[in-house]
């Protein structure tokens, strides 16, 4: 907002008390008229909603526990801007399928017509509800097999296995182990084939060094991009 001649005012959760010392939506009434744009991160997904459905401006979904809008419409611009066309190629995701950034970009590949493969461990995949409304726009696959999902694929994504919210992070880490993206997984993709992460990174764990800092990895213009596309879509929504 800065960038674009604007202001920007942060306001903490624990000044604000909001939903619980001031309902969402009375906060949305009195940013409605003191702001032009809202963008909400937040836990729960219906936090947004209520924000949204009670606001006269708009308001951007800056994360919620369901999805992550912002950071799936920066990767898809980001693998347009390396390849062009997305129509056709497959964007395969590897870990945890029950977070928001997957559930973002099954749902934004699929609308560009992309096929989306998730691998992740059973129990661990993706909310059926996002699923079923993917298939409306595109193919999506979900496998155990980390290979099977990576199978000659364009692009391959992963993010950290423990994530807001998320508990027993022993576990989790033990479970996903065999999720990594490292050479021998990324092997079963294209020769090409660029990685991607929403960063911060767990280089070690996720990820090994060798690949996201290979010639392959796009990880830093993607982190780039995110201030870009952000500018992008606050011009949008105000314009409008």
């Amino acid at each position: 907002m800065m960038h674009l001649g604007g202001n920007a005012v942060y306001l903490d959760p624990r000044d604000t008390g909001i939903g619980i010392r001031e309902s969402e939506a009375d906060i949305a009434k009195v940013l409605s008229g003191m702001a032009n744009c809202i963008a909400a991160r937040t836990y729960k997904h219906t936090t947004i909603e209520e924000i949204a459905q009670n606001a006269t401006i708009p308001v951007i979904n800056a994360l919620s526990n369901i999805e992550h809008p912002c950071q799936a419409l920066t990767d898809l611009y980001t693998i347009w801007e390396e390849r062009g066309n997305l129509k056709g190629s497959t964007l395969s995701y590897v870990g945890d399928g029950d977070n928001n950034v997957t559930h973002s970009l099954c749902l934004g590949a699929t609308m560009l017509g992309m096929t989306f493969r998730c691998g992740s461990p059973n129990g661990y995949m993706m909310d059926n509800t996002i699923v079923e409304r993917a298939k409306q726009f595109g193919e999506v696959i979900q496998t155990s097999s980390p290979e099977e999902a990576v199978k000659n694929a364009d692009v391959v994504i992963t993010d950290t296995w423990v994530s807001m919210g998320d508990k027993d992070e022993n576990k989790r880490l033990s479970i996903f182990k065999k999720y990594q993206v490292n050479k021998s997984l990324m092997s079963s993709a294209k020769k090409d084939a660029l990685f991607m992460h929403c960063l911060p990174a767990y280089r070690g764990k996720e990820v090994t060094g060798e690949i996201i800092d290979g010639k392959n990895s796009i990880v830093f213009q993607e982190a780039e991009n995110r201030l870009h596309v952000q500018k992008a879509l606050l011009i949008h929504l105000i314009n409008e």
